[in-house]
């Protein structure tokens, strides 16, 4: 609870939950009723189809390839940054990502009409959320030594961090739609705070990690007592 880097790594993942999950949300409705203009969907429910019939059935279809390159792109993102034992660069690049997507969202002035670009958007958005968000969860993960310290930090990161799902849900209001630029503004500027919290967490534990090579070079590292966990000076933090 007295690490400032635990909290760090709550609000990374913060950052990210509100667009994770109110990406789901608009997914759910007023992408597909852009893509299929044909369908009818409710308005005063923004986030459920209200006809559960063959043509609802198809809208919900549409959803399946922004989220199907989001998984293979998730896998890729976490075998090639545990490849080169980074995490920072690879969220900050999958964020940037969704930041383009919510750019294009917002960009689109007339989506009942321009349907495809919407369309292309969300592609960027899912894209660039779910790898990030699955980098997020595992930092803490291999960089929290202690194992009552770890179940605490990574509890603390879930229970925190999802707050930002309750924050966002109130923010896609059915009056707003067919952009949402109430919504999809406050998603674009999570996503932008969650580059800036990482950036600066990179910068902490690089710091950290110097001056403790400094030190090991220096012959100023003690090994005396037992192991402090991330604390401990031979301990090197994951960038």
């Amino acid at each position: 609870m007295k690490d400032p880097k635990v909290w760090l790594y709550n609000a990374c993942y913060h950052s990210l939950s509100l667009p994770l999950y109110t990406l789901s949300l608009f997914l759910a409705s007023n992408t597909a009723a852009n893509v299929c203009p044909n369908l009818r969907l409710t308005s005063s429910q923004p986030s459920i189809i209200k006809n559960l019939g063959y043509s609802a059935a198809n809208a919900q279809l549409l959803t399946i390839p922004p989220y199907a390159l989001a998984t293979m792109l998730t896998v890729i993102y976490a075998i090639v940054s545990e490849r080169y034992h980074r995490r920072g660069p690879f969220i900050m690049a999958s964020s940037l990502t969704a930041i383009i997507g919510y750019c294009i969202l917002l960009g689109n002035t007339d989506p009942t009409h321009r349907p495809g670009v919407s369309y292309a958007g969300v592609f960027f958005a899912a894209a660039g959320i779910y790898p990030a968000v699955a980098l997020t969860l595992s930092w803490p993960a291999i960089n929290v030594s202690g194992q009552t310290k770890r179940a605490t930090a990574n509890a603390m990161q879930i229970t925190i961090g999802n707050l930002g799902a309750v924050i966002g849900t109130q923010l896609y209001r059915s009056n707003d739609g067919p952009r949402y630029v109430v919504g999809h503004s406050v998603a674009l500027a999570y996503l932008v705070w969650n580059i800036a919290i990482v950036a600066t967490l990179w910068y902490v534990l690089e710091r950290i990690n110097k001056k403790r090579d400094a030190d090991a070079a220096n012959g100023a590292e003690t090994y005396d007592g037992e192991w402090k966990g991330d604390e401990d000076p031979r301990w090197r933090f994951r960038l």
